[in-house]
């Protein structure tokens, strides 16, 4: 595979284009595409790129992107898109569609802060809206992370057992525009990985039938527990896509989970996205000098992995969840879903929340250091910890 010194919206935009590739002797490929900061270099570069079988339509709204986007997955073509904050809550009734469909689109989300007042940094509050609707979220830490689990995500999507959009989401600016050495994969290997779509449900053109018409309340609550099984089955489903994706690159895209140094922590941080770099290195360094400190990364959000989470916080007696996202009167979302996820299962362990890097704000190792220092101090848990909201500087409030 070619190692090649590119951004994050560039791995994202390259996944997306060999895996519609890949669908050139099926039904091919069609998406619909509208740009907004910082997303936009992603659908540049799928606008640009020569697709044997089907089209990109540029349309006048992020509605529209996904409306065509669903169309084509209807019709049996692979189809995805792109977008961030603002086009994310412009776009929200089609996602929320599109789950309902069971179309397998795929999305590459650029976490933005959403406005008023207007931020183009990074925050995942725009994509965390979305976590009711039925959509399978996963968030990357690197720009190798965005092109592995975009291609996993069209092969867990479209697979019979689930059927579900995806999203894979990252940083603004801090993955989006930053370039790092990423491997990217030739098209004759993600034809290998990625069979051809074979949508059951789609249209044809010499059949009638409708899709989303009225249903009756038993037959709209047999769908929903539908979605619930499909949902279920998507760790062990995700598990085969791992073990296929390494089987024919090479490499591991990473598991729902990944930890560091968790074995005997007695300090466990929760965190997604770049922060779980920051946090890395802190606990490698505690760790180097006696600390029993450890690292969860989440990569995956929707279905939220409570089992494998409880898993690798067995030996925590405290437990903080950093957030860079906050739900209005509710504090952090991944902190919500962890204290879930613990709740009748283990009732000894302190959770904490932290709010931090919100709205682009940056997450130092002086800021880990605070928390880790509360966190040790604690004998209960408490409100949500905001950081750094006076002088900009990150300290405990």
């Amino acid at each position: 595979m070619p190692l090649q010194v590119v951004t994050g919206n560039h791995a994202a935009g390259y996944a997306l284009s060999v895996a519609g590739e890949a669908n050139r002797t099926a039904r091919g490929v069609a998406c619909g595409i509208y740009p907004i900061t910082p997303q936009t270099e992603i659908v540049e570069y799928v606008a640009r790129f020569p697709f044997s079988k089907g089209r990109v339509v540029p349309v006048e709204s992020e509605h529209s992107a996904m409306a065509v986007s669903m169309g084509a997955s209807m019709s049996g073509a692979r189809s995805f898109t792109a977008s961030s904050s603002n086009g994310l809550a412009y776009m929200a009734e089609n996602i929320m569609v599109a789950g309902y469909y069971r179309l397998p689109i795929v999305m590459v989300a650029v976490n933005r802060t959403l406005g008023p007042p207007w931020n183009i940094w990074a925050d995942q509050g725009d994509t965390l809206m979305l976590r009711d609707f039925a959509w399978l979220q996963f968030y990357c830490e690197t720009n190798q992370e965005v092109l592995d689990t975009t291609l996993l995500a069209f092969k867990l999507a479209e697979d019979p057992r689930i059927l579900l959009p995806a999203l894979t989401c990252m940083d603004a600016f801090i993955v989006s525009h930053t370039q790092t050495e990423t491997e990217l994969p030739e098209q004759a290997d993600v034809d290998r990985y990625l069979p051809n779509l074979d949508l059951p449900h789609r249209l044809h053109y010499d059949e009638a039938r409708t899709l989303g018409g009225l249903a009756w309340p038993h037959e709209g609550l047999s769908m929903r527990l539908e979605l619930e099984e499909a949902m279920k089955r998507v760790p062990e489903v995700y598990q085969e896509c791992r073990e296929s994706f390494n089987d024919v690159f090479g490499r591991d895209p990473g598991d729902m989970i990944q930890t560091f140094a968790t074995d005997d922590a007695e300090l466990i941080l929760i965190t997604s996205g770049t922060i779980a770099t920051t946090v890395r290195e802190v606990v490698r360094q505690r760790r180097n000098a006696g600390e029993k400190v450890g690292l969860v990364k989440l990569k995956m959000f929707r279905p939220f992995p409570g089992a494998a989470l409880r898993d690798a916080c067995k030996s925590a007696a405290r437990v903080a969840v950093l957030d860079r996202n906050y739900a209005a009167g509710a504090g952090g979302i991944f902190c919500q879903d962890t204290r879930s996820a613990f709740q009748g299962h283990r009732n000894d362990v302190l959770i904490q929340n932290y709010l931090t890097g919100l709205c682009g704000g940056d997450v130092t190792p002086e800021v880990i250091d605070d928390i880790l220092s509360d966190l040790r101090s604690r004998s209960a848990a408490g409100d949500p910890m905001w950081m750094g909201i006076d002088s900009g500087e990150e300290t405990l409030q």
